[in-house]
């Protein structure tokens, strides 16, 4: 690999984040420190430890860091079901996010087997 622009992953883990900005310009103002920051945060850490894992010494290292991007993608996935479940968002603007993120994820697990062959 010769860097971290050059993972599918990563291109697509930014394009959610431009997806997520998008959608979160449809909650309520009242939310801006709470539950859109949140959202805001878990998205923006996908393609973030993507690029930090990437950049680290060990394979050992870069997989631990994807395995961080795992927990921030589901982070993500609740925090835009609780918006749909409060009323704050609708399904069908969720939908195409939503599968986004299910691809996204495989995709990491795809990469994390991947490096673990690489290891043995």
């Amino acid at each position: 690999m010769k860097d971290y622009k050059d993972l599918e992953v990563w291109k697509k883990s930014m394009d959610l984040v431009v997806d997520i900005y998008k959608l979160i310009k449809q909650l309520p103002k009242e939310e801006t420190y709470a539950l859109s920051d949140q959202i805001r945060r878990s998205a923006v850490f996908i393609p973030s430890n993507i690029a930090e894992g990437a950049s680290r010494k060990s394979t050992k290292e870069f997989v631990n860091f994807l395995y961080i991007t795992l927990g921030s993608s589901s982070e993500l996935e609740t925090q835009l079901i609780l918006a749909r479940e409060i009323g704050y968002v609708n399904n069908e603007n969720l939908k195409q996010i939503l599968a986004d993120l299910i691809i996204i994820r495989k995709m990491i697990h795809s990469l994390i087997n991947y490096l673990r062959g690489k290891q043995k």
